[in-house]
């Protein structure tokens, strides 16, 4: 299967390609010393990337290349919040996800930022505008509050779009978990229900939670896998309540992570990347032995797959944006690390092997088509 990889970094960005998965060519750098938080393709035109960037000299500002990455043009209104002498006024420091629009609704955009903020474009990503009905929301601050978040900053981290319904959305924030609108960001409910927040006075919360990832199964859109600071949950829809599904991961081991990719063809199978969860977080391979781990029963059991990883003194993780996988079958899965390294699997997790090393950190991946 033609593929191709874009990868967003601490210094740049790189697009790796392949009409084999085997052999891949590599371009880049792009925006070489930039920080690259996101770089994606719009599935539907299959040549349109957009990057959230934080430059320099222009500080953080969204590219736009309608020709595959030959060509870039910055954004003319970048996300931003309206300008208020509010003591609480908000000034985006970056632009953190972007989301393409519902494939009915071409030329519309969504961003999430840190500080937690919604935006939308709709006109492709050339001018971007301020979501009202969760920037300006009655408990936003109760939400997103000033001294919440990651040492990045806190983060409006995910942004989804039911594919059956362009109304029917979800947040993943790091400061106050999962919300939930049915009216197209009009309104916001937290979807929060059993999801551990262990550093709150009251653990379970109706908001909170530091919600790392989360990911609609694409083959049941109604089921939701979601990696959390707390651990590995699963919700299926109408239901509001979390399953935690990593009380099956093995105990040295653990269910912290930043990610979760689910298999586009079987909504009980997915895969995380763990990372150590003890009380210093030290946000490295449990151990320094890497490896993911499949389920493949919703759940209820999981296996560890490290054939290629290092068997020791590998001290890397994933981030939140830095694991994915491609629609082939075989399925294809592809991470970048903490290390610069970029790995790959052609077997749905079999075995592993390195594509690319000495990158910048890595920030993001996202496996496409090729144009």
């Amino acid at each position: 299967m033609a593929t191709q990889l874009l990868v967003g970094t601490r210094k740049g960005a790189w697009i790796y390609r392949s009409d084999d998965r085997s052999d891949w060519t590599v371009e880049g750098p792009i925006f070489l010393g930039q920080v690259v938080h996101h770089l994606v393709q719009d599935p539907r035109d299959r040549r349109t990337l957009m990057m959230a960037a934080r430059t320099g000299h222009l500080g953080p500002t969204i590219f736009r290349s309608p020709d595959g990455g030959k060509t870039w043009t910055e954004a003319a209104r970048p996300p931003a919040f309206p300008r208020s002498d509010d003591a609480n006024a908000r000034s985006v420091d970056h632009t953190f996800w972007l989301s393409p629009g519902h494939a009915g609704e071409p030329g519309v955009w969504w961003a999430g930022t840190s500080p937690p903020g919604l935006f939308v474009s709709q006109d492709a990503g050339a001018t971007w505008d301020s979501v009202p009905g969760f920037n300006d929301h009655p408990r936003y601050w109760d939400w997103c509050p000033a001294d919440g978040g990651t040492p990045d900053g806190a983060l409006l981290n995910q942004i989804l779009i039911d594919p059956r319904d362009p109304a029917h959305m979800y947040l993943a924030t790091s400061t106050g978990g999962v919300f939930e609108s049915d009216d197209r960001a009009k309104s916001w409910r937290p979807l929060n229900q059993g999801v551990e927040a262990s550093f709150m006075p009251d653990p379970y919360p109706e908001f909170g939670q530091d919600a790392h990832w989360i990911a609609l199964a694409p083959a049941n859109p109604d089921r939701i896998w979601q990696q959390n600071h707390c651990g590995i949950y699963r919700v299926d829809r109408p239901e509001d309540r979390w399953t935690r599904i990593g009380a099956a991961m093995p105990k040295a081991v653990g269910d912290i992570g930043f990610t979760i990719t689910p298999h586009p063809r079987d909504a009980d199978t997915a895969w995380v990347f763990p990372m150590d969860g003890t009380q210093v977080w030290p946000r490295t391979s449990p151990g320094g032995r890497p490896a993911v781990y499949r389920t493949r029963d919703a759940g209820a059991s999981w296996e560890r797959q490290d054939a290629g990883f290092p068997a020791e003194q590998g001290w890397f993780t994933v981030k939140r944006q830095a694991f994915c996988a491609d629609q082939a079958a075989p399925l294809g899965l592809y991470l970048g690390t903490t290390g610069g390294e970029l790995w790959m699997s052609g077997d749905e997790g079999g075995s592993w092997r390195q594509i690319a090393a000495h990158l910048p950190e890595i920030y993001s991946v996202t496996a496409t088509p090729l144009p």
